[in-house]
């Protein structure tokens, strides 16, 4: 934590977090207002829904890939600077897509994309770390949790009024816009919250020491898949929804936002009373609790569709209330994570929105066209992406006992 932290931020603790989540923003924005189109832009560029769903694979491990980099470069030279290098080149990028011509050029500036887009939401959680202890890093992560849970519940909204009155294009003019206006927001407000006695030497053979001790570290690796592996029970389902929805649910494109307005209702539910509960109760016992729940609805979910036909009465509930278990145990888990190597918090944020985002590419580019013909195939596939996460802190909680037993200092 900086020491000054008291002085970098005067404002309400409540600012800061609706800052760094407006910044979180623009992952499901970059993903979630372009779907409501995709039929248009595959119609438009003639390209086929295998190369459409590229486009969401190309930004993907663009975004895992850079993930690598972006907290080690904020270790070094400063949360600031990585977070508005950022932004310019996100920006840019969503200038390439508006003036794609081909599928092949919407692919290479959707990569530019995932490039940039995390160094927000990896710094964020840095920034967070950096300005206050464990519990109140948990209620500002929180919060910012359920700031951020506007954004994709708003995102598909306009993507579709967007598509059907002015054309995909300006789909992406919008994401332009939306980066122009970040980067003046935080070139205003952001502060500079990496201490000067913290800042890690830039040079490969620290960075590889870094990597190496993260990557090696199990307790690390399996609290990285207990929390970005999960998420793509859910994601899953955002990844398949022109199918699952238009298709399998016979909903219009301007409807899809039903379906994001009740997953964001449960992120933002189950982010709320993991703020409430952030200091009562032991953080191990909040992911046992968020993870109950994830197997539970997980499983009713599967016998659900293997007994009946999917119908858009009750079929996108049962995803709200595992986004629900996921966001009461992922703000604990992601803190975990930050405070095993305390001194290289950029970096660990790095390498696990790395691991998370890498299962996010595999689901999108293999795992998502497999399985979204049907509705069981889906419900099958997300009780497995939890499970995965599920053995990781099970194995976790036996071998390393005293994580997560009480908050870190």
């Amino acid at each position: 934590m900086n020491p000054d932290a008291q002085q970098l931020w005067r404002a309400p603790r409540w600012a800061l977090a609706i800052l760094l989540a407006v910044l979180g923003m623009l992952g499901p924005f970059s993903i979630d207002t372009y779907i409501p189109a995709f039929s248009g832009i595959a119609q438009s560029l003639g390209a086929t829904p295998v190369e459409m769903q590229q486009t969401l694979s190309a930004y993907l491990f663009g975004y895992a890939f850079m993930n690598l980099f972006h907290g080690a470069l904020a270790d070094s030279f400063g949360r600031r600077p990585v977070v508005l290098w950022g932004l310019a080149a996100f920006t840019l990028a969503s200038v390439g897509c508006a003036l794609s011509q081909s599928i092949g050029h919407l692919v290479f500036f959707r990569a530019v994309q995932g490039l940039s887009t995390g160094a927000g939401i990896v710094v964020s959680r840095a920034v967070i770390r950096d300005m206050f202890p464990p519990a109140q890093a948990q209620q500002v992560m929180s919060q910012v949790t359920i700031y951020f849970g506007v954004a994709p519940a708003i995102a598909p909204i306009v993507g579709g009024w967007l598509f059907v009155h002015t054309g995909w294009h300006s789909i992406f003019w919008f994401l332009v816009a939306v980066g122009v206006m970040l980067w003046i927001a935080n070139f205003k407000l952001l502060p500079e919250t990496l201490h000067v006695t913290q800042r890690q030497p830039f040079n490969v053979r620290h960075l590889m020491r870094g990597y190496w001790q993260l990557g090696s570290s199990p307790s690390f690796l399996l609290l990285a898949l207990a929390s970005g592996v999960p998420f793509n029970g859910m994601f899953l389902y955002v990844l398949a929804a022109p199918v699952f929805l238009g298709t399998h649910l016979a909903l219009a494109p301007t409807e899809f936002f039903w379906f994001f307005v009740l997953n964001i209702g449960g992120i933002m539910l189950g982010a709320w009373l993991s703020g409430r509960l952030a200091g009562k109760i032991a953080p191990k016992q909040q992911i046992r609790h968020g993870f109950v729940i994830m197997l539970v609805i997980a499983v009713v979910n599967l016998a659900a569709n293997m007994l009946f036909k999917a119908n858009a009465s009750w079929a996108i509930f049962p995803i709200a209330v595992f986004a629900f278990g996921w966001a009461l145990m992922v703000p604990v888990v992601t803190l975990l994570v930050l405070d095993l190597y305390p001194e290289r918090r950029g970096m660990a944020s790095s390498l696990q929105a790395f691991v998370g985002s890498t299962a996010n590419g595999i689901v999108a580019g293999v795992i998502a066209p497999l399985v979204m013909h049907s509705t069981v195939a889906l419900a099958a596939a997300s009780l497995l992406m939890m499970c995965v996460g599920l053995v990781a802190w099970i194995y976790l909680h036996h071998r390393w006992p005293e994580i997560g037993r009480t908050a870190a200092n």
